[in-house]
């Protein structure tokens, strides 16, 4: 990278970058958990009176994990971006530990047929949320220090596929297929954004495809639920129930919704209407105005996330850069899924909304990678003002 773009004028960069951090980003996340709050309280009131004979138990228990997320994502962004670099083999070990630790007999925890949480008193720590973060780090250390051979031989892409695929046998032994796809789609993105060539990027791409059809039939459950995605009348009291009743809520929801709170499908009709279905409840009571609201807000949120990588890139903070594309894309791709999953163009997967759903892991571990974008942003911003953008502590 030429030092011209590693440089930028002081009285240029001091006006256009007034703020120490992106105010669009922290705007957007605020107003994704505002709508996530009130629609995942208006979505679980019916099954929380039912089971814990207290309408708002969801309520309350996620505004500790809002208030646990806040605290962690203030310390998180108290910590240099260069410490992720020089600890990136411990964030993979801790990664590695926690998705060996969930199939261990005793301390995994099954839900629903997936073993997917480690019990931690009154709470369940999910081991994949912490496993995508520890593999970004990972992939983004491993750029820096092997980007040339990244970039001209294949043995250089190859090494840390064969890391990516560990992770991945060890989530499809969970099973949670949906994160095995978010981590291999952000770790092939920070791939492309590095420069890979191009057809090493395509045949991983192709083997990535075959293996993910092959997987997508290799099981009775998740054949089934390919059945179900392409016609889910053909078993609509069985595989396709869940598809068809968040169809009836979108449907029912029109333009305008029937209104926050008058949700019919959240009345047990809708299993999950609170994690993973909370899209569905939410096109419901806000139609489809409020929908494309949630969409946009999403959208806006990974332009100005990919925005705070090209900004850290041109200052020569790659490490930084190459975090924030693989967070980037992990947001965007999770909220991809699920949305695609609420509104059936994609098969049924258990994978949370980012900020809008409910879970204490999904929530805390948005909050603290949120941060960490607000960091790169921080020290891309305070590099840019300076006379000499400052790349001695990431290197290229």
């Amino acid at each position: 990278m030429s030092s011209s773009n590693s440089v930028v004028a002081p009285g240029v960069a001091l006006k256009k970058l007034a703020l120490p951090f992106d105010g669009v980003l922290v705007t957007c996340v605020l107003m994704l958990l505002t709508i996530g709050t009130i629609c995942m309280t208006s979505a679980s009131t019916e099954i929380a009176e039912g089971n814990y004979r207290s309408e708002f138990f969801h309520l309350k228990r996620h505004l500790v994990y809002l208030f646990i997320g806040m605290l962690a994502a203030l310390f998180t962004l108290s910590i240099p971006t260069r410490l992720y670099r020089e600890m990136s083999w411990l964030a993979l070990g801790i990664g590695f530990v926690l998705l060996i630790m969930v199939l261990v007999p005793g301390i995994g925890r099954d839900v629903n047929g997936s073993t997917r949480w480690i019990g931690l008193g009154g709470f369940n720590i999910q081991a994949s949320e912490i496993a995508k973060l520890s593999m970004v780090i990972y992939t983004a250390s491993y750029l820096v220090r092997h980007l040339d051979e990244v970039r001209a031989r294949y043995s250089g892409f190859l090494r840390p596929v064969l890391v990516l695929g560990v992770f991945v046998f060890l989530l499809l032994l969970e099973p949670d297929f949906g994160a095995a796809v978010v981590m291999m789609s952000a770790f092939m993105a920070m791939m492309f954004l590095a420069g890979v060539k191009a057809s090493h990027f395509f045949f991983s791409i192709v083997v990535c495809l075959l293996g993910g059809a092959a997987i997508a039939v290799s099981q009775p459950y998740r054949l089934a639920r390919l059945q179900a995605f392409l016609d889910p009348w053909q078993d609509q009291f069985g595989s396709g129930y869940q598809l068809i009743q968040a169809l009836i809520a979108i449907g029912r929801g029109d333009w305008f919704g029937v209104g926050l709170g008058n949700s019919m499908q959240k009345l047990y009709y809708l299993p999950e209407a609170h994690t993973d279905f909370v899209f569905a409840i939410l096109a419901e009571e806000l139609g489809t105005i409020g929908a494309i609201g949630v969409l946009i807000l999403f959208a806006i949120f990974a332009w100005r996330a990919l925005a705070i990588g090209r900004r850290a890139e041109l200052c020569g903070h790659l490490f930084s850069a190459y975090m924030a594309y693989g967070l980037a894309i992990i947001f965007s791709m999770q909220a991809i899924i699920n949305i695609g999953v609420n509104t059936g163009t994609l098969p049924t997967k258990g994978l949370t909304l980012p900020f809008l759903s409910y879970g204490g892991s999904s929530l805390v571990i948005s909050c603290m990678a949120v941060a960490m974008l607000l960091r790169v942003d921080y020290e891309a911003r305070k590099a840019s003002t300076s006379p000499i953008s400052e790349r001695g502590q990431q290197g290229e």
